[in-house]
């Protein structure tokens, strides 16, 4: 494989280039007009706008990027994360042109694309599941006689669904039918197929997933746990690895558990396995994601292995080149998601100019990003500007080596998530492991920011401050403000 395709853009597609490069494979980005000038266009061998901003036009048109790919002879095409990622229509298509898709099989992209097939498959193999129901649910009468069964709360979830879109909790009887029309009408509006099941509702779960690592002859291990409980709107924000309750003995039940998953759908190459853990240390399936994730680099700082080049070597017919007993585990790493983002606005896109940019830099700190100062984030995608990857010889320095790097991290022009990152991180119940998904329901209000901020900006009422903030680029050039810019 000597020529790669990327079928994505920004921060991954950039970092998949990087140890393509490395690896002597010469890259071939595509990128839509609102992209041109992004970082990943400029360093790719060779670059093809292929369409407007939509996606439809332009990362989800499966006939612009074949034809690139076939014209420039690539080899492989390597789909990131998003858009194509998980899209078996894509990898069959990829397969038929004689192109390598730098995935797992397409059998496994379909048992695992939906939580019912899923749920089917893993069952087999003896993994804790949820209780509920593993086949579509249609009848509401059904529906509560099984609720009442399971007892209250339940989760109504859509079987093709993710990022929390088609999910509703169910607390009584009387919600049920009502809730039940809203998450079959959100899943079809979603993702085109109305399916929903039910399961029990855990409450105060913690959300655990395991790397795993199959090639194609049949091994199959895992590479260690990530903790991913800091979410918002069920999207994580803050990852790290390993998980500070996850003990060796616990890590092996589960990694088992992950690595028997991969097997029940024939795996191959990269893939995490998704789990809810709950108070008394029982753990549940709760999907298999069928690519790289965005949290990976944790694992990379904390096993020393490069998953990317994982990836290309399995897709090359590599057998896995170590066992799991020589997978390792050294100190600790957490990743901060940098959204463009306004954690007081409900989280919601806080889009715009990159006026002042500055990252972070030290031992052990690591910027995964795809903008530069005088970008504009565009609104037709996910509004992540950069991942902030740190890594410290335990969990305590990792947690000051953290804080440390957001502090330095400026970013002028739009809010972003770095404010409630360090909110989180330096939260007592993130120092001491406890945190749980209900995290940001829990422990944060908008007001917590403010003050902080506030008091940072001393004289400047944040009012007034939240009004210049959105005037003139000029403004960001007073040292005033600089203190307030690494907070953001």
């Amino acid at each position: 494989m000597k020529k790669v395709l990327i079928a994505n853009r920004g921060e991954i597609a950039l970092r998949v280039m990087r140890t393509l490069k490395k690896m002597n494979i010469q890259t071939v980005a595509v990128y839509s007009d609102v992209d041109k000038d992004l970082p990943f266009v400029h360093f790719a061998d060779e670059a093809y706008c292929i369409g407007e901003a939509t996606p439809s036009q332009s990362y989800l048109n499966m006939d612009k990027i074949l034809n690139v790919a076939i014209q420039t002879g690539a080899e492989g095409i390597h789909p990131g994360y998003g858009f194509l990622s998980e899209n078996a229509v894509f990898a069959q298509r990829v397969s038929d042109a004689g192109i390598k898709f730098i995935g797992p099989s397409i059998e496994a992209i379909n048992v695992m694309g939906d939580k019912l097939d899923a749920k089917q498959a893993v069952k087999k193999f003896d993994v804790p599941m949820v209780p509920g129901t593993d086949e579509e649910l249609t009848d509401i009468a059904l529906g509560k006689k099984i609720a009442n069964e399971i007892g209250y709360p339940i989760l109504i979830k859509a079987s093709a669904g993710g990022g929390g879109k088609g999910m509703r909790v169910v607390d009584a009887e009387s919600q049920f039918e009502e809730q039940f029309e809203r998450a079959t009408s959100e899943a079809i509006s979603s993702f085109g197929n109305g399916a929903v099941f039910i399961e029990k509702y855990v409450q105060q779960p913690k959300h655990i997933e395991i790397q795993i690592l199959a090639d194609a002859h049949g091994n199959v291990i895992h590479l260690n746990e990530r903790e991913c409980s800091i979410q918002r709107r069920h999207q994580k924000v803050v990852e790290e690895a390993p998980s500070p309750v996850v003990d060796a003995a616990l890590r092996a039940k589960i990694g088992e558990a992950a690595v028997n998953v991969a097997k029940s759908c024939h795996y191959e190459g990269v893939g995490t396995v998704e789990f809810l853990l709950d108070k008394d240390k029982n753990f549940y399936f709760l999907e298999m994601n069928t690519r790289l994730q965005v949290e990976h680099p944790v694992t990379e700082m904390t096993t020393g292995m490069d998953l990317v080049e994982a990836q290309v070597r399995v897709a090359r017919g590599e057998e896995l080149w170590l066992t799991q007993d020589e997978v390792p585990l050294f100190g600790h790493a957490i990743e901060v998601r940098v959204n463009a983002e306004d954690p007081e606005n409900d989280f919601l896109p806080d889009l715009g100019k990159i006026v002042h940019y500055k990252r972070p830099q030290g031992l052990g700190i690591r910027v995964d990003d795809g903008f530069e100062e005088g970008l504009t984030i565009p609104l037709a995608y996910d509004p992540m500007i950069a991942k902030l990857i740190v890594y410290g010889k335990d969990r305590e320095e990792a947690i000051e080596k953290t804080l440390k790097a957001i502090d330095e991290y400026e970013i002028a022009g739009m809010s972003t998530t770095l404010g409630f990152a360090r909110f989180a991180i330096d939260h007592k119940e993130f120092r001491d492991g406890s945190f749980t998904i209900n995290f940001v329901g829990d422990h944060f209000k908008p007001e917590m920011l403010r003050k902080e901020i506030s008091a940072e900006i001393g004289e400047m009422s944040y009012e007034i401050f939240k009004k210049i903030k959105n005037e003139a680029e000029p403004v960001y050039e007073d040292q005033k403000l600089s203190s307030w810019k690494s907070k953001r």
